[in-house]
Order: structure tokens, then C-alpha cells, then sequence
């Protein structure tokens, strides 16, 4: 999504994703670095952050700021997230998949628990300002949402752009990139023998939850998503 928007905001240039690591112009929020980037920024600003709707500064409720909220299939959320755990090293590393899928459940991961950051933010749902839009839709249809994107960010693609966009927001295209795999990231920080990007599919879950952790899961799913509308996840 960084990607996709920051080719956006610059007119699709090809020679800008490949100059420019990827973070730069989309600072993180909650960090330090982050915020002292975005402080000096001029506009427009594009920033990126992690946090649930109650830590989010207040001065963006009350601004023209707009907002894309991302979700994802928590399964994958859960697969993804635990290689992501076992690559970083700045982290307690989980023991097993069945480990970090508990401390996933608990809420006892980075940002909390995944059900109230969905609930929470999706009460923004319908504001002009905010779009929602999933992991799934992009790999389901990527031209229809870089569309989407474009228009509710107010910018207008040539069919060329879009088509630079595109391509350069392809899995393969940004894990050969070495300005968006975060492979310049110091080794003290990641393991880059494991790697950052690693499949960038969706239903990798199969492959690793058993049929007791998948019922298990779907239990508390439901218990935990009652009231919100199912249509609002494209996933099974």
C-alpha cells in the first residue's frame, strides 16, 4: 500500500521507486525518526502507522487528512506475522506457530489485539475521508483498486501511469527492488538470510494452521466479530 500511494503521488515515476527506499516519504507515526520527519515534511505529507484509533493523534479527526485503512485476513495476518517475528531481531522470537498464534489471540503482540483494532477503526466506515480496502482486494483485482485509490486520493492517472504503477507494485517487481524489500535495513535489525518479503499470496494460513487450530480460530472469530457485518470481509 506505501508503495502503491507513494507512486500515485508522484505521477507514477519508475525512476523514483527505484532511487528512493520506499519508507522515506511515508514515515512511521509512532516512531520517533517518524514523527520528526513528518514534523518537517512539507505538504502534502504521506505517513504510515500501525496504531488502534485511540492512540491516533486527535488533530486528525478534526482535518481534511484522509485515510486508507488496510485489513487482512487475520489467518494470514497470523502466518505472515509470525515469520515476520522470527526475521526481526529486535523482538522476542515465538518458539512455534502455536505460540505466537496464542500471543496473536491474547492481544499480547505489536498494537494489540487484531478484533479491536478492526472494530474500532471501522467505525470510521463511511466518512468521507476514510477508505477501507483489503489485502485481498488488491491481489484480487489490482487495477480496479489502484483505481479506486487514485480517485479517492484526488489524483488523476493516465492509462501510462497506471500502467507504470501496476507493474511496479508487482510482488516480484518490488522484492527485486532493493529500495522496498528493506534489504538495506542494517542486519542488527532483520535477518535478511530469511528475508522480508516471502510469498505475498493470500491463504498461506492452509499450509500452517492444523484443522484443531482452524476450528479453534473460527470459534473465537465469531465470537469476537458479532455485529460487524460479514460482507465487509472478502475472506472465508
Amino acid at each position: 500500500m506505501t508503495e502503491i500511494v507513494n507512486l500515485i503521488c508522484n505521477k507514477a515515476d519508475p525512476a523514483w521507486v527505484q532511487s528512493v527506499v520506499s519508507s522515506e516519504p511515508s514515515m512511521w507515526l509512532e516512531t520517533k525518526a517518524g514523527l520528526q520527519r513528518i514534523k518537517d515534511q512539507k505538504d502534502p505529507r504521506i505517513y504510515v502507522s500501525h496504531l488502534l484509533i485511540q492512540l491516533f493523534p486527535r488533530s486528525f479527526f478534526n482535518s481534511k487528512a484522509k485515510c486508507i485503512y488496510i485489513m487482512r485476513n487475520p489467518r494470514d495476518v497470523i502466518t505472515s506475522s509470525y515469520h515476520f517475528w522470527k526475521m526481526v531481531k529486535i523482538i522476542r522470537e515465538p518458539e512455534s506457530f502455536e505460540e505466537y498464534s496464542e500471543w496473536f489471540l491474547q492481544g499480547n503482540v505489536l498494537y494489540g489485539l487484531w478484533f479491536d483494532h478492526v472494530h474500532n477503526w471501522l467505525q470510521m466506515k463511511g466518512k468521507e475521508n476514510f477508505l477501507v480496502i483489503s489485502y485481498e482486494e488488491l491481489q484480487q483485482d489490482i487495477q480496479a483498486s489502484v483505481e479506486t485509490l487514485s480517485h479517492f486520493l484526488g489524483k488523476k492517472l493516465s492509462p501510462e501511469e497506471l500502467n507504470a504503477v501496476l507493474k511496479n507494485v508487482s510482488f516480484k517487481t518490488m522484492k527485486d527492488n532493493k529500495m522496498s524489500n528493506c534489504s538495506l535495513s542494517p542486519d542488527i535489525f532483520m535477518d535478511q538470510i530469511k528475508g522480508f518479503m516471502r510469498k505475498g499470496i493470500i491463504g498461506d494460513w492452509k499450509s500452517h494452521f492444523t484443522v484443531a487450530q482452524s476450528e479453534a480460530f473460527d470459534k473465537i472469530y465469531q465470537e469476537k466479530m458479532a455485529g460487524l457485518a460479514q460482507d465487509l470481509f472478502p475472506w472465508e
